[in-house]
This record gives C-alpha cells, sequence and structure tokens, in this order.
C-alpha cells in the first residue's frame, strides 16, 4: 500500500469525483488562521480552569480538606472534561448529521462559553457548601461535551489542502493556539496575583479569566462560522467527503487505526501537563517561591513553547512528520530519566525549576507541533472527519486528562522522581504506536 494513502481518494470513496464537481480553490492559509482561532479559544478555555484548580478551587470550593487533598479533588474534576469530550463527539456528531457543521459548531461553542461564565459567577462553598462543588462539576462536564462538539473538520481539511512539500509547516500552525492560549491564561492570572491582594483575589478577582474566556469564545465562533458557513467551505468538505459518518460504523472500518492514533501523542500529551498545570501546583504547595513569579517562567516558556512549534513544522517538512515525532518521543523519555535520575533539579532550586519548565516546553513544541498529523493521516477519506475528532479525545483523555492527578498524587506520596517514570511510560507508548503502525503520518 502507498505511503500516501491518507492523501488518496480512491474513486469508491469520493463523491466529488464521481459527480464530476470542480473543487472549490481555498487557500491553505485561511483554513490555518481558522484553525488557529478556534484552537486558541479552546487552549485558553482549557487553561484557566487548569490554573484556577491550582490557585482557586482548593480554597474557595474544598476549604474543608489540607490543601494538598484540595488540589486532587479539583484535579479530579479538571479530568471530567476529558471523560466527557469523547461523548460530546457522539452527541454532536449526530446533531451535525442531522442540522449541519453551522448549528452543531454554534451549540457546541455556546455550551462552552455558557459553562466557562457560569463558573465565574458560581458561588463558592462558604455560599452555598457541597452544591457549589457539584455545580462546578456539572460545568466542567459541560465544558468537555462542548469541546468535543468543537470539532469543525478544518484540521483535516488542512491536512488535504496543505501543498505535499509543506505539510509539517501547515499541521504545525493549529497547535500554536495552545502556547497562545496558554501564555494569555498564566499572564492574566500573573497580573491578578500581582495587583489584588489574596482575598480580593480570592473573593472576585480569580473570576475576570472565566469573563474574558467567554469574550474569546463569542470571537472564535463567528470566526470559525465565517468560514465553516461559506458556500466554498461547504463544497469543499463535501467533495473531500470531510462529513460525519455513524460512529460505530467508522470503528468498525478503522477501529484499529484509531487506537493505534491514540497512543501515538501521549509522551507530548503527558508532558503537555506536566510542564504547565502540574509545576504550579508543587511549586505552590511544596516550595516557597511566588506562583505569580512562576507564572511569569511559565509565560516565557509559552514562547519557547510556540519557537520550537515553528521548527518543528520546518524540521518535519525535511525529516518527516512520523521520524520527528519519533524524535521528540526519544528525547522526551531522555528528559524523563534525567527527572527520574536527578529528581531534585526540580525541587527547591528555583534555577533548576525554570530549567525543566523551559527545556519542557522546547520538548513539547517538537513533539506537539506535528501530533495533529500523527493522528490523522491513516485514516481513509470517508471515515477522517469522525475518526480524527475521536482519536484526538481518546488521546487526550489517555495520555493528559489524569496527567495532573497522576503526578501530584505520586509526586506527593514517592517523590519527584515517579513523575520521571509517569513521563517515560508516555514515551515508551508512543514509540511503541509508531513502531506497531510504520505509516503513521509518513510521507
Amino acid at each position: 500500500m502507498s505511503q500516501d494513502y491518507a492523501l488518496q481518494t480512491p474513486p469508491h470513496l469520493s463523491t466529488g469525483a464521481r459527480a464530476g464537481a470542480t473543487e472549490p480553490e481555498v487557500a491553505p492559509g485561511d483554513i490555518a488562521v481558522g484553525v488557529l482561532i478556534g484552537r486558541t479559544s479552546e487552549f485558553f478555555d482549557f487553561f484557566v480552569f487548569g490554573i484556577a484548580s491550582v490557585l482557586i478551587f482548593p480554597k474557595v470550593f474544598f476549604p474543608f480538606v489540607p490543601p494538598l487533598d484540595g488540589t486532587l479533588y479539583a484535579f479530579a474534576l479538571f479530568a471530567l472534561a476529558f471523560v466527557a469530550r469523547p461523548i460530546g463527539s457522539v452527541i454532536f456528531m449526530e446533531i451535525d448529521r442531522r442540522h449541519g457543521r453551522g448549528v452543531k459548531l454554534t451549540i457546541a461553542l455556546f455550551l462552552l462559553g455558557g459553562s466557562t461564565v457560569s463558573i465565574a459567577f458560581l458561588p463558592t462553598y462558604h455560599s452555598i457548601g457541597m452544591a457549589s462543588i457539584w455545580l462546578l462539576a456539572a460545568f466542567r462536564i459541560g465544558q468537555g461535551l462542548a469541546l468535543g462538539g468543537a470539532w469543525d473538520g478544518l484540521a483535516s481539511l488542512l491536512s488535504i489542502k496543505a501543498p505535499s512539500d509543506r505539510k509539517g509547516w501547515y499541521a504545525m500552525i493549529p497547535q500554536l493556539g495552545a502556547p497562545i492560549g496558554f501564555g494569555l491564561a498564566s499572564a492574566l492570572f500573573s497580573f491578578f496575583l500581582a495587583n489584588l491582594t489574596m482575598d480580593d483575589f480570592l473573593d472576585w478577582g480569580w473570576r475576570y479569566p472565566f469573563y474574558v474566556a467567554f469574550a474569546v469564545n463569542v470571537v472564535a465562533l463567528f470566526a470559525r462560522l465565517r468560514l465553516v458557513a461559506t458556500e466554498e467551505f461547504t463544497q469543499l468538505l463535501e467533495t473531500r467527503e470531510l462529513a460525519p459518518t455513524p460512529v460505530w460504523e467508522m470503528i468498525r472500518a478503522q477501529g484499529r487505526t484509531v487506537l493505534i492514533g491514540a497512543f501515538v501523542p501521549l509522551a507530548s500529551f503527558a508532558l503537555f501537563h506536566l510542564v504547565s498545570i502540574f509545576p504550579i501546583s508543587w511549586i505552590t504547595l511544596f516550595t516557597k517561591r511566588s506562583a505569580g513569579e512562576f507564572l511569569l517562567v511559565q509565560f516565557v516558556g509559552s514562547i519557547v513553547f510556540a519557537g520550537a512549534i515553528v521548527i518543528s513544522g520546518i524540521v518535519a517538512d525535511q525529516v518527516g512528520r512520523r521520524r520527528l515525532v519519533g524524535i521528540a518521543a526519544s528525547l522526551i523519555g531522555l528528559f524523563s530519566l534525567a527527572s527520574i535520575l536527578a529528581p531534585l533539579l526540580f525541587g527547591d532550586s528555583e534555577t533548576g525549576q525554570t530549567i525543566y519548565v523551559l527545556v519542557g516546553f522546547g520538548l513539547l513544541g517538537l513533539s506537539y507541533g506535528q501530533t495533529s498529523g500523527s493522528v490523522t493521516e491513516n485514516l481513509g477519506t470517508r471515515y477522517r472527519y469522525t475518526g480524527a475528532a475521536l482519536t484526538s479525545d481518546l488521546a487526550w483523555l489517555i495520555g493528559a486528562g489524569f496527567a495532573p492527578l497522576v503526578a501530584l498524587s505520586l509526586s506527593s506520596r514517592f517523590g519527584l522522581a515517579w513523575v520521571g517514570v509517569y513521563l517515560l511510560s508516555g514515551a515508551v507508548a508512543t514509540l511503541s504506536a509508531l513502531v506497531i503502525n510504520r505509516k503513521v503520518a509518513t510521507y
């Protein structure tokens, strides 16, 4: 079978080809901008909740337990969105099939924005007791369902439409939404920590990032609808058969590809939270370093993250995406071994903490920059829209959803070296998946 199978449209799959349809000319750059805006919005929401899970929720929703336990409970709520996300994909795929992509995207992003802004108005434990925790859990599940529904097919379309010699470059552009979203979230929380008293911050200051997240969602909604709802994009999605297919049909046809694809980015997704959310919890609970100052270090890390993603696009077009993902996983494995052998690097040393974050974000950028292609390129054209969404959902659930909870639990009980062991397992999973399926993201 040709290594370019993922880029081919077999005659029996191509409705547009059978009908003699002429594919409209839509610039890959236009698609990339649409995907980038959407990803930035989603990741900003994602990181606002993640940072609040460390700095806010243990104090305002779990004040009845020690800080460590409160943070672990908050991380358990954080994981709920990753559990709900594949369920959201299944539900919203059906909405897409019945009512169209524009209706699905509108409902999903309003659910995402509504859940986020509802957290901003949520009364604390001292006001309504356990009801506040149940409501927070419900809104987090709402965010997860909405993220599953926010899949618009533009990333898969970009993978198809990008020039053959610049696949890596265009694959990395949507991934820039992660460092942009994290940079905005960390800078915003750092600003409020620096300019408010802790009492004011815990009383009302923490709510503002959630208001901002709602505003960002509204902007992203109109930006994405402007692309998805146009006649040109509708025709292009139809001729490329990027339409929702029944989930069980897709699983029967491409279940093996989806499962392997979900394991390919595990090194990247595990590292994702081990340099972003988890370090904030360790700094807050076990060191005397200022959380606001450390968030500024992470803001610098987000710049390194973005730069490494750009580099990944350049390198991938030279050596191939699959090879780069494998190289990056190997480097992450070495990074995890260093964390196992020298856990004190991230202990009480502020210099060591800074090095850990910056190096980690650099490796994350090289790996994460090409994970989009690694989880979609082996899917047949007919199943790519639904399959790419579920593959991504499962990858996030397995690799990242419980990472902060597991890392904090292990490190608080057995020491920081166990964080390295956890990360090493992700690198091994990625390399194993690449060996099992050598056609993942191959050119």
